[in-house]
């Protein structure tokens, strides 16, 4: 008696996903919109491999064992640690540094691919995700900075997003200079960031107690604060919040907006021109809201707001932020507003790490996959299947050639076809594999229609259609809804004359 054979279980790996053709069709008709909208800026494409170094991806470098949690990593025959790519920024990094001497500068390029977390799966958190960069290394103007937040928006308005986002813009120069001057000390100062990043879901009551003796939440869990004294706290929470404009120059009051608003309070804080750092920064956004101002973005689309602080620690100036405006229900049935769908700012010292001198550079990244939920929930992402292949019926075994001649001439004409290979003579079957395969039209040969010199031609898509209308089984087949005969010669005007198909054609072109 021979073992049992043991079969191994289908099964996806944590924290990844299949892609359909409908979803892939989807996100790149979405990426295609991304690219047009960053070559119409004059960046250019680079791809940088899935695997570098792990010393060239920063803080997650090789303990005794492994390298610290958070990357993928393996060790190579040469013992040296590779790792996945955590983000797109390091690997750029890399690359301009090693090419240095052969790039222009500033070196404007953009970057679309999988990165790879390591780390505990959830719900719409994944462990491979697609993020789509762009970047300018070597200019360290506020123009680019500028530049990337105009770039930003006009990336939403080609998405069909037009009013419904807010790029978001701010300063860790702002903070910096401003926890100098507090007294905050290093230990406290991401607490203190982390508070702030919290200002639109916890309001300023719940980032003013994380600024002092700490928050329990709705469900008793207890956070820490950053136990500052009530002065710090209120010049923070002056940051946070624009002054009123009562008393303020009638010039200046007339032609404020919100963004304005946040720049004359920032202006007027006690700490402006106190601390050079704090200053520098504020004197950033100014010189960015000018820019961008002047480009006609001033319009609600970029607004400054100083509670925009970004998470990754080598931000060295301007941050930036894209957040959708509408609201989502979440999985507690509560209306939330969507949310940060990508974002920036300015990491001065990252390629630096390669290289003894300064080296300036700015960029954001957008999260495609979270990019395309949003799109998904506006109406704006495409995805329905696409059209499939017009599938040639194999009637007889013995004209395979016959039928691979009519399935390569429609090939040759640009047409999606193939002929049948499955196992089955049954006429329905092979309709049903067309069905499941979306395709537009199937083409059918017996010999009787050979000896004719034509063919049947079976649009799928318009017999779908008319037999809603027909309930009758016998009528159905009696007026056979959709199907016609052409001769053999016309077989690819016929084809390409389906709406279908015809579609296909001029987006193929």
């Amino acid at each position: 008696m021979t073992e049992k054979k043991k079969l191994i279980a289908p099964k996806l790996p944590r924290g990844f996903e299949d892609r359909l053709p409908a979803e892939i069709a989807a996100v790149d008709e979405m990426v295609r919109k991304i690219r047009t909208v960053y070559e119409r800026y004059g960046f250019d494409p680079v791809e940088t491999p899935l695997f570098e170094y792990t010393e060239t991806l920063g803080k997650f470098l090789p303990d005794t064992d492994r390298p610290n949690a958070g990357v993928f990593s393996l060790q190579d025959d040469d013992e040296s640690w590779l790792s996945l790519r955590y983000d797109l920024t390091a690997p750029l990094a890399r690359h301009f540094a090693e090419h240095f001497n052969d790039l222009p500068k500033p070196y404007r390029s953009y970057r679309a691919g999988y990165v790879f977390r390591n780390e505990k799966p959830g719900p719409g958190r994944f462990r491979q995700f697609m993020q789509f960069d762009a970047d300018t290394v070597g200019a360290a103007g506020p123009e680019a900075d500028a530049e990337m937040c105009m770039m930003m928006a006009d990336t939403m308005d080609a998405l069909g997003l037009a009013g419904k986002y807010v790029v978001k813009v701010s300063n860790r120069k702002v903070w910096d200079g401003a926890f100098n001057l507090l007294g905050v000390s290093v230990d406290q100062r991401m607490t203190v960031l982390r508070a702030i990043d919290k200002f639109d879901r916890l309001g300023l009551d719940g980032v003013t107690e994380l600024l002092g003796e700490g928050r329990t939440d709705e469900s008793g869990d207890r956070t820490a604060g950053a136990r500052l004294d009530k002065a710090s706290i209120g010049h923070i929470v002056d940051l946070l919040t624009p002054k009123s404009l009562d008393g303020w120059a009638a010039g200046e009051a007339a032609s404020s907006t919100p963004s304005r608003d946040q720049l004359f309070a920032l202006e007027r804080s006690a700490i402006y021109g106190v601390d050079p750092t704090f200053t520098a920064g504020v004197d950033e956004l100014k010189a960015m809201s000018s820019l961008y101002g002047s480009a006609g973005f001033a319009d609600g689309r970029i607004v400054i707001d100083p509670s925009v602080v970004r998470g990754l620690e080598y931000y060295t100036g301007p941050v930036f932020e894209i957040e959708l405006t509408f609201k989502v229900q979440n999985e507690k049935g509560q209306d939330v507003v969507f949310g940060s769908v990508g974002g920036g700012g300015r990491y001065d010292g990252l390629v630096s790490r390669f290289r003894s001198e300064p080296v300036p550079a700015t960029g954001f990244s957008i999260g495609v996959s979270r990019l395309a939920n949003a799109l998904k929930l506006t109406g704006n992402l495409g995805a329905e299947e696409p059209i499939g292949p017009v599938v040639v019926l194999v009637m007889d075994k013995e004209q395979t050639a016959r039928y691979q001649e009519i399935t390569s001439r429609l090939r040759k004409a640009g047409i999606r076809a193939e002929m049948f290979m499955g196992n089955t003579k049954n006429f329905g079957k092979q309709v049903a594999y067309a069905d499941k395969r979306n395709s537009p039209a199937v083409i059918i040969e017996g010999s009787q229609e050979r000896e004719q010199g034509i063919v049947q031609i079976k649009d799928l898509i318009a017999g779908k259609e008319a037999a809603k209308a027909i309930s009758d089984n016998a009528e159905w087949k009696a007026e056979r809804p959709g199907q016609f005969e052409c001769a053999d010669a016309d077989i690819v005007e016929k084809i390409s004359a389906l709406p279908a198909v015809r579609a296909y054609l001029d987006r193929t072109k």
